[in-house]
């Protein structure tokens, strides 16, 4: 992995707002910590990075740097975001929500010149493939764990997603 693309995922992680990544490949590992003590006294983020070979041929590598300077979300911007995605269980009872299982970017279709895996009244059953969800150039199908009926989408094509975030509002079969 390049230092452009670790201080892009820094940039990334530090935006979402999540606390830790850890992130392991055949040949390394990464691991991102943002400072909670520095959350709650309103400064901003940092984090630290380190990289270690998993290769024990190689000898052992460590890089820290630290994050650029990133205002931390403030708490107002946070609760519009996580009270929607609240309510929408409570009111659709029966409904049951897809939810991202990573930090990334989704798609709903293969390629930009294919079409979307699901839209709305789409019936699927259980491993045939939602979305697409990149993560540090890794594109990973995601299946269905459950059969249904797409009742509503409820995030924009080629948008990041955090960790469990509500991407499919679905019937179950």
């Amino acid at each position: 992995m390049k230092l452009p693309e670790i201080q892009d995922l820094i940039k990334f992680v530090a935006r979402s707002g999540v606390s830790e990544v850890e992130i392991e490949q055949k040949d390394f590992k990464i691991i991102i910590k943002s400072d909670p003590a520095s959350k709650k006294k309103g400064r901003t983020d940092s984090a630290q990075e380190q990289m270690v070979p998993m290769n024990m041929g190689h000898p052992m590598q460590q890089m820290q740097m630290p994050v650029q300077q990133v205002q931390a979300p403030a708490p107002v911007a946070a609760a519009p975001s996580a009270a929607p995605a609240a309510a929408a269980p409570a009111e659709d009872s029966k409904h049951v929500t897809v939810k991202s299982p990573m930090i990334g970017t989704f798609y709903r279709s293969p390629s930009p010149d294919k079409p979307a895996f699901l839209n709305v009244g789409d019936s699927f059953k259980v491993g045939d493939v939602v979305c697409i969800i990149e993560a540090m150039k890794l594109f990973n199908e995601i299946e269905a764990e459950v059969a249904g009926k797409v009742i509503k989408v409820l995030v924009d094509d080629n948008s990041p997603v955090e960790y469990d975030q509500p991407l499919y509002l679905i019937e179950p079969a």
